[in-house]
């Protein structure tokens, strides 16, 4: 298995991301502040992952504390915390895990995508993925995770 770090330029808040999880048919949308340092970035800019073709996501209380203290899936394995990952390949942790929720109308995906978050890891099985910033390319309405 593999980690294919997909955020260029760009990351979330590393102190308040804001996290927002929207669902609609088989799109999945992950919102979040955008981080200030070492990205360009306004003050409180949004950054909005977009995913089609979705099977099911996930967000999960993980921490940097326990990620870096080995206590994840991924610990070992992944790059470095707070990235946005696809990873690729044979993966026999991936339903390690609880709290995997189908999408609204679920479709087959073969891709598996992983954002690390503040205190939260997101997870999301499916076609593709999209990035914008301030005004997204797809706003879903139906708003079904807030975190702060």
């Amino acid at each position: 298995m593999s980690f294919i770090q997909l955020n260029d330029n760009w990351n979330a808040d590393p102190n308040v991301p804001a996290v927002e999880v929207r669902a609609a048919g088989s799109l999945i949308q992950l919102c979040f502040r955008l981080a200030l340092w070492g990205h360009p970035a306004r003050e409180d800019e949004i950054g909005y992952l977009t995913f089609g073709g979705c099977q099911a996501w996930r967000l999960g209380a993980t921490n940097d504390e326990g990620w870096f203290r080995g206590q994840c899936r991924y610990s070992r394995l992944a790059p470095k915390w707070g990235e946005f990952y696809e990873l690729v390949g044979d993966d026999p942790l991936r339903d390690q895990v609880s709290g995997w929720r189908p999408a609204p109308m679920p479709e087959t995906a073969n891709r598996h995508f992983l954002f690390y978050l503040r205190d939260d890891t997101f997870e999301c099985l499916a076609r593709d993925w999209l990035f914008a910033r301030g005004t997204p390319t797809t706003l879903i309405e139906d708003v079904m995770v807030t975190q702060d």
